[in-house]
């Protein structure tokens, strides 16, 4: 083909785009772009979804990219993400100053003295949410993370020029009433609201908004927004009846208002609950009620005790995933009550529960047997007997989150691993009876486990991690904090698991260059390390590391004593794929910067 350009010449532009379509990353398509003019059209045809960080000038980006992609369908701006804007957008004076690389610094509590409109300028605006509706018409999925300064005149401009809107979120954006009941009278396709944060909102303008779109919505979240109340919740029972998902933080809705949507929403498979006046009347009725729900969270309730939950095992047989979170006047027969009339239970997170203990957990074992998620987080009094019985009856168990239980040690683990044969996710924190034993029986058992965090377990020792490595083929591990472990159990990992993509071993005094060594050996596909607080790494350990670890994008290295300037400049220097670098300010030179590039973001802390 030397010489002729057969492809260009013979493909038509529908297949080529085809093609861009069917590529598996954004640096595949990137890459695309860069052949000729005619591919980089094309490739912009298939652009669907666009994110915007704080680039600096929000408005600037989105007229950008409005007269360049054209057919995007889903838009997501966080004004909390740092994004640098790229240099060609900018002048050659202020490229100049700072490089398009943010340079964060954790320890400024105080950061400059700019004024309110150099402030503004930083955010997104109406008149830029207004020329994101006039670019993107196609839009159907849009959220606005804590875009604080549009106001009710952008979104109004919006909800008039996307009228096939089926996503919103607003999370954080101060709007007010005017803008959601625009939203309600022009986007008639509305299946997803988030109002989480948004505190210039009232009932007024919610319940204009359910007038308006209630045939469509299914989905509705509210959180923080005080002047949001009962009358609010009734609109939606009655107009909502499409509703199938409802999340609810809020001192000022009662009984009265949940209840007017569980009547009058008959459809709902999702209910999250954060609401302290909430009693056991609402859950009662919730159970008799809500035959279809799948999924269910209640938090930090003080108001409601164990015959809430008898009604949720009675009615809602179709439960698969129940959260209970600082739920304190619960106790086993509740838990017992979920477990034996809802067997088909696939997801279960207890946190901070307090008076739920082993009786509770055994239940479960004895019942569901399809559990596939656990999470048991600050459960003091759940015991090595309530996970031996969940490890012989939920054999299908995939996932297991262990979090500050104290009673919890290695006889637990030792029948979980025995049991749970499917385990592919452990992760154990601050539970200092389990010990190498617990770990070695599930490296000897659990060969699909591939996501494995053992954090500040201080009896877990390189034993632990060298039978995790002959067993299983890891992509993921943290053992950050337990000082047991050295050089030999990173050094078997390294062996042992070819396929790892992120490692932690932050806080390991006993780790050294060695490993470093053989992480760079064995695992070229790392992408993510985390070696903060690490006093035997140096820069060579550092050399070592990414000299075959070439795809690495995050390198954290806080308060390593043993590497200095020249480590940092390694890691730039050798990988062409870093985008994040952790380090105390003071050791990165100013080579180092100018040679980092414009898409590079450093993250430094002074000491």
């Amino acid at each position: 083909m030397r010489g002729h350009n057969w492809i260009n010449t013979l493909l038509p532009d529908e297949l080529l785009i085809e093609i861009f379509r069917r590529l598996d990353s954004k640096s595949s398509r990137d890459a695309c772009s860069l052949v000729c003019t005619r591919w980089l059209r094309l490739e912009r045809l298939t652009r669907a979804a666009i994110r915007i960080g704080a680039s600096g000038s929000p408005d600037l980006f989105v007229h950008l990219l409005a007269a360049r992609f054209s057919n995007v369908t889903t838009v997501h701006i966080d004004e909390r993400l740092s994004v640098s804007i790229p240099t060609h957008f900018q002048g050659r004076r202020r490229a100049s100053e700072n490089s398009a690389v943010k340079l964060h610094y954790v320890a400024d509590k105080h950061g400059s003295s700019s004024d309110q409109s150099d402030f503004d300028s930083l955010c997104l605006s109406d008149s830029g949410l207004a020329a994101l509706a006039e670019g993107f018409p196609k839009l159907e999925k849009l959220r606005l993370i804590w875009c604080s300064n549009v106001t009710s005149e952008g979104l109004t401009s919006l909800a008039r020029k996307c009228v096939s809107l089926k996503s919103l979120d607003l999370q954080g954006c101060y709007v007010g009433d005017q803008g959601l009941a625009a939203i309600g009278q022009c986007c008639k396709q509305l299946e997803d609201l988030n109002l989480r944060f948004c505190e210039g909102l009232t009932d007024t303008g919610l319940v204009e908004l359910a007038l308006g779109v209630g045939n469509s919505l299914k989905s509705i979240g509210v959180a923080a927004c005080a002047k949001i109340t009962d009358i609010s919740m009734e609109a939606v029972g009655s107009h909502c009846r499409s509703l199938e998902t409802l999340s609810l933080d809020s001192e000022f809705i009662h009984n009265k208002g949940l209840l007017s949507v569980i009547k009058g929403c008959p459809h709902l498979k999702v209910l999250k609950l954060q609401c302290i006046n909430l009693t056991d009347d609402a859950l009662k009725v919730v159970g008799a009620s809500c035959l279809s729900l799948e999924i269910l969270a209640l938090y930090s309730f003080q108001r409601f005790t164990d015959k809430g939950l008898y009604a949720i095992g009675n009615g809602c047989k179709k439960l698969k995933n129940l959260t209970l979170s600082d739920c304190y006047f619960l106790s086993d027969k509740g838990l017992e009550a979920i477990a034996t009339g809802c067997k088909e239970l696939t997801h279960l997170e207890v946190n901070g529960c307090h008076n739920i203990g082993t009786l509770g957990l055994e239940s479960v074992g004895k019942s569901c047997q399809h559990l596939s998620e656990l999470a048991l987080l600050y459960c003091q009094r759940i015991g090595d007997a309530g996970l031996l019985q969940i490890g012989q009856g939920c054999k299908y168990l995939q996932a297991l989150h262990l979090v500050d239980c104290s009673s919890i040690g290695d006889e637990a683990m030792c029948g979980i691993a025995s049991g749970c044969k499917n385990l592919k996710k452990l992760h154990i924190r601050r539970c200092y009876e389990i010990g190498s034993k617990g770990i070695i029986a599930v490296g000897e058992n659990c060969k699909l486990l591939t996501d494995l965090s053992i954090r500040f377990c201080d009896r877990v020792g390189d034993g632990a991690l060298v039978a995790i490595a002959e067993g299983c083929s890891l992509h993921y591990l943290n053992v950050s904090g337990c000082h047991q472990i050295g050089d030999a159990g990173v050094v078997a990992i390294a062996r042992g698991c070819p396929q790892l993509c992120y490692l932690d071993v932050s806080v390991l005094q006993n780790l050294g260059d060695m490993a470093m060594a053989e992480v760079g050996e064995h695992c070229p596909l790392l992408k993510e390390i985390v070696l903060s607080h690490c006093r035997g790494i140096t820069d060579v350990g550092l050399a070592h590391l990414v000299k075959s670890c070439t795809m690495l994008e995050s390198c954290h290295m806080v308060y390593c004593s043993g590497i200095t300037s020249v480590g940092v400049a390694t890691v730039v220097s050798s990988c062409p794929n870093i985008r994040k670098v952790l380090v105390e300010k003071w050791k990165v030179s100013q080579r180092t910067k100018r040679r980092a590039g414009s898409v590079i973001s450093y993250l430094c802390v002074d000491l």
